[in-house]
């Protein structure tokens, strides 16, 4: 089973940026759709952006425009910058990937891996 890893989270004031990366065990993302998901207290997992195995990119309406999703197959890496960062942006902040980008999106996974946390102050 591919193990992922998301870092790069951090505390920032409202309109900082912050940069999150996700590396898997096996190089995979030429061939997995992947996903960036997020978590606040109190609230369900969401999926906040995904980029196809052909690289096709889709984000939540929240994010559009704030958030890019990208990566680097050389270095096996997903990243999402997040510019211009709202409060309602703290959470924490998941990777995953699969073949089937319907299981990216419906966001069902056997199992996450540690995540990264992003808080932003008002």
């Amino acid at each position: 089973q591919v193990q992922f890893v998301a870092s790069g989270g951090g505390l920032v004031h409202t309109g900082g940026s912050l940069r999150l990366s996700c590396t898997a065990s096996r190089s995979i993302f030429s061939i997995y759709a992947t996903g960036w998901y997020r978590q606040a207290p109190g609230k369900q997992r969401e999926l906040v952006a995904v980029i196809t195995s052909i690289g096709s990119t889709n984000y939540v309406d929240s994010v559009k425009g704030r958030f890019t999703i990208s990566r680097d197959l050389a270095k096996n890496m997903v990243y999402l910058q997040m510019n211009n960062l709202k409060p309602e942006d703290t959470a924490v902040y998941y990777c995953n990937a699969d073949p089937s980008s319907s299981t990216v999106i419906a966001g069902i996974f056997p199992s996450w891996g540690q995540g990264t946390q992003v808080t932003v102050s008002a």
